[in-house]
């Protein structure tokens, strides 16, 4: 197969069955990992694929959303490195809320063992994973989204209304100076939204590959943050605007 009909079956492959890897796609096209690698980085570069932690995910545009699934695959060290930041602040006797979400659900997989918090969440998975850890956990209730295991809608919004929180561990789609935060989900962008007017602390947890991306709904600006924590340098563009805002800043500079 000549490199550019293997690129071309690689595209296919990865936008039919929303995201594949690496060693997957070398088994099935008989070529070494590295080639693949190498056919993947000339992909991304075309604007045909997104590569990911172990292999790659169709390119989204603004109104498109990923599954649970495909971000579990992106990213896995990022998400771990932010939760193991994230939670350093922690203190005894808060309320936290978790938003839904692969990083977030790291955050809650990090709260220290000597910390004692109430915890909400409007995920399922978030929940679970606190009360496995003996953790108390109040969850939202509301209709669940199976796309993002995230609970919206009414009821969800009515939890909301009646309560407070010290932190709020937020997670988000997009990262961009002009829009801000953002989501492809208008209802998850309500309950974004309301999570950040009841919480007296706000920390956004993002991995360095939501710079720069700009969903459908804003759900909040740069200075509805007051934390930003992430798993490498912030980019210049993105850390003036954040720190005329006051934002303190968490990242993995590296050695």
């Amino acid at each position: 197969m000549l490199p550019d009909e293997r690129k071309r079956e690689i595209a296919e492959i990865v936008t039919e069955e929303n995201g594949s890897t690496v060693a997957d796609l070398a088994g099935r096209l008989d070529v070494s990992e590295a080639t693949i690698r190498r056919d993947l980085r000339d992909l991304e570069d075309d604007g045909r694929v997104e590569r990911s932690h172990g292999g790659a995910l169709p390119v989204k545009t603004v109104g498109e959303e990923r599954t649970y699934g495909q971000k579990q695959v992106q990213g896995r060290d990022a998400k771990r490195i932010i939760g193991e930041r994230a939670v350093e602040t922690l203190q005894d006797g808060q309320v936290v809320f978790f938003d839904s979400g692969t990083t977030t659900i790291e955050v809650a997989k990090h709260v220290p063992d000597d910390v004692t918090i109430t915890a909400a969440t409007n995920s399922p998975l978030v929940s679970m994973q606190l009360a496995e850890a003996g953790i108390e956990v109040k969850v939202t209730g509301g209709t669940l989204r199976r796309s993002t295991w995230s609970l919206v809608g009414p009821t969800g919004e009515g939890f909301l209304d009646r309560t407070n929180f010290d932190v709020l561990f937020l997670g988000t789609n997009g990262i961009h100076p002009d829009s801000g935060l953002t989501t492809p989900n208008e209802d998850e962008a309500r309950i974004k939204s309301l999570m950040c007017e009841k919480a007296s602390r706000v920390v956004l947890v993002a991995d360095n590959s939501k710079f720069g991306r700009r969903s459908f709904f804003r759900f909040a600006s740069f200075e509805d943050v007051d934390t930003l924590v992430t798993d490498a340098p912030v980019p210049a563009e993105y850390r003036e605007p954040f720190e005329t805002m006051g934002v303190e800043i968490i990242e993995e500079v590296g050695e």
